[in-house]
């Protein structure tokens, strides 16, 4: 049973950046990280494959997010820059044991307890 322990989250204004971490209880394939907004579903923001760091992103995401590993710390950083209102919502981080980047939630098995990004105008 693979446990993730996320922190980073919190209040900050437009335009501010923000850096989530999720560390893991062991190495897994790949880390995916995903949000989910009041009455909406949950949708997937980026993913990164642990032993290389191939990492893969919603098209949404491309341009001010940024995820990474430290594979010494077991730890996961989702960077997200120049933020907006829109992105407030809860943030998740997602393992799974496959090398393959999944951007369905469906393919995780194993989930952080989601910090609440929240961003004021």
């Amino acid at each position: 049973q693979v446990s993730l322990e996320e922190s980073g989250g919190g209040l900050v204004q437009a335009g501010d950046s923000l850096r989530l971490f999720c560390v893991t209880s062991e190495r897994t394939g790949s880390i995916g990280w995903f949000r989910q907004a009041p009455g909406k579903e949950r949708e997937f923001v980026a993913a990164v494959r642990l032993r290389d760091g191939t990492t893969d992103y919603a098209e949404s995401a491309k341009c001010r997010i940024t995820s990474s590993r430290d594979i010494t710390k077991r730890t996961l950083y989702l960077q997200m820059r120049n933020l907006n209102p829109e992105d407030s919502a809860v943030y998740y981080c997602a393992a799974s044991h496959p090398l393959i980047l999944h951007a369905t939630s469906t393919e995780y098995p194993y989930w952080g307890q989601g910090p609440r990004v929240t961003v004021s105008s």
